[in-house]
């Protein structure tokens, strides 16, 4: 085993230097790891004349901590990761012990005889191969970070005239490598980082609220089927299209779309009926009814025992107003679910029913219903009232809040536009700006129709049951009509049947009531 200096092909500095150049801007280009180990052991098969090349990086994230290998396999068109070949850091073969003292060796085999792991790798890569040689890679603190290794298919050649700087210029391609490996490292670790940020925010809005948490999850799958289908779309989206650092963009404004919820009281985010505070009162509305059937019974028996031959029409009547009793509570247990609608007939019910009077402990004649139950069981559409309703939409203020004040690098500075523009309209009757539909991008169009579909769809929901496909689509129909959703972008997302792949994956068989969605269109 021997300390190599690398031999190269016979050249001048002055071919060789432009052509470097040209390599370490290649270099730079590559946003991808394989991609950038696959240049540079292209360069630096060319320079030492070596037949094949595969890299290993230092991992502690995966199996443990050790060595992961990325090759292209013979006959393979990528470049990409062997994941059977992982070495552990304690494995005890050449590569491991390259990467631990951080020294470059030549191996020749008819001197050597190759520990079982490496030779497996090279039985499989290059069998024929003679020599190989190990380079270390280092970051710019100067740590190693992985292993470039070069195979040959003949001896080294010891023979070749070597440029006079030629060793500086090896080195020097292997150190630009290993920094542009390290700099590329580190933008997936902070993208990681970052995909690991949002989804815990999506987790402390499951933890606060379990009614909604889901929705954080499945929005986020909504608006990327639907950029999808805009991105392939020929017509009104031809134009429209996303790169890879757009998908990403658009994919963490998704998952940030909700944030301001974490502001959010609990006791509106969790209002699941209409009367529910800390606790559903209705229970405490069912007790004064449980009084009120207990005074009527008492006055049977009273009356009963005064008048006895009235016996058979007093239990008439004592049943009666208890059938009537059970009925009117049935009435308000079905009303503090919410819905859709709650017509004025239902609504003056209540408050008729508020004029009764109950008894309580203290021997105090008492309302029915208080003046906050009336005006809660009122509540026209859902379980929120208007102040509730004015608090929920406040999230929105919160989120944009939230995400204007980070400092988003230029690839995501529109992250803050997608996520906040969910519960714009396209007539700009919505909020929190009241944009239009002019003032608005087709990503932030894209999240609204999504946002819409899944609330409408979800199973989570305690105040509703979750609509079917045909509900669900009539409903966003009519948002169409109203000018609330994008007419262009609603066409899309019936005609490409995003509604149709999602419910497949997300919804239950029950809720798959529609194959054709012309009817919607």
């Amino acid at each position: 085993m021997t300390t190599p200096v690398p031999h190269t092909q016979t050249t001048t500095d002055e071919s060789l230097l432009p052509r470097l150049l040209k390599v370490a801007q290649h270099l730079s280009e590559q946003k991808d790891v394989p991609r950038l180990l696959d240049t540079l052991l292209q360069e630096a098969g060319s320079l030492c004349g070596a037949d094949a090349g595969l890299a290993w990086l230092y991992d502690d994230a995966r199996e443990g901590e050790g060595l992961r290998c990325l090759c292209r396999a013979p006959g393979a068109a990528q470049f990409r990761e062997a994941a059977r070949w992982f070495r552990p850091l304690d494995a005890g073969g050449l590569v491991e012990a390259c990467f631990q003292v951080g020294e470059p060796q030549t191996v020749l085999l008819a001197e050597q005889t190759l520990p079982e792991q490496d030779h497996a790798v090279m039985e499989a890569l290059v069998p024929e191969a003679q020599a190989l040689q190990l380079w270390p890679l280092y970051n710019h603190e100067g740590r190693v970070t992985g292993v470039l290794q070069l195979l040959y298919r003949k001896a080294v050649p010891r023979n070749l005239q070597r440029l006079e700087h030629g060793h500086l210029i090896f080195q020097s391609l292997l150190t630009y490598g290993g920094i542009a490996l390290s700099n590329l490292s580190q933008v997936q670790e902070l993208k990681e980082l970052l995909d690991a940020f949002i989804k815990v925010l999506a987790q402390a809005i499951d933890a606060k609220s379990p009614h909604t948490s889901a929705h954080c999850q499945r929005v986020p799958v909504i608006t990327e089927l639907l950029a999808q289908a805009a991105c392939e779309d020929e017509g009104d989206f031809a134009d429209f299209q996303l790169d890879e650092e757009g998908w990403y963009e658009l994919h963490v404004a998704a998952w940030l779309h909700d944030c301001g919820k974490l502001a959010t009281p609990d006791s509106v985010l969790d209002k699941s009926t209409k009367l529910h505070t800390l606790h559903d009162r209705i229970d405490e509305v069912a007790s004064r009814f449980a009084t009120l059937r207990a005074e009527i019974r008492f006055q049977y028996e009273k009356e009963s025992v005064q008048t006895p031959e009235l016996e058979p029409s007093l239990r008439e009547r004592m049943e009666q107003e208890i059938d009537a009793l059970t009925a009117d509570l049935a009435f308000l247990e079905r009303i503090n679910r919410g819905g859709e609608r709650m017509p004025p007939e239902d609504q003056q019910r209540v408050r008729d029913l508020a004029q009764r009077t109950w008894t309580d402990a203290w021997g105090q004649c008492r309302p029915l219903l208080t003046e906050d139950e009336v005006k809660n069981l009122c509540i026209p559409r859902g379980t929120l009232t208007p102040e509730e309703r004015q608090i929920i939409n406040g999230h929105m203020d919160v989120t944009l809040d939230m995400l204007g004040s980070l400092p988003f690098p230029a690839k995501l500075k529109r992250v803050p536009e997608y996520a906040g523009g969910h519960h714009e309209k396209m007539d700009g009757t919505g909020f929190p700006l009241g944009l239009t539909r002019e003032q608005m991008s087709i990503p932030a169009r894209i999240m609204a129709i999504a946002d819409v579909f899944e609330a409408l769809t979800a199973k989570e929901r305690p105040y509703k049951t979750p609509l079917k496909l045909s509900e669900a689509l009539a409903i966003m129909q009519r948002m169409r009509d109203n000018h609330h959703l994008d007419p262009d972008l609603y066409q899309l997302f019936i005609r490409s049947r995003v509604w149709r792949r999602y419910g497949e994956m997300h919804l239950d068989p029950v809720q798959l009531d529609v194959e054709d969605g012309a009817a919607f269109a």
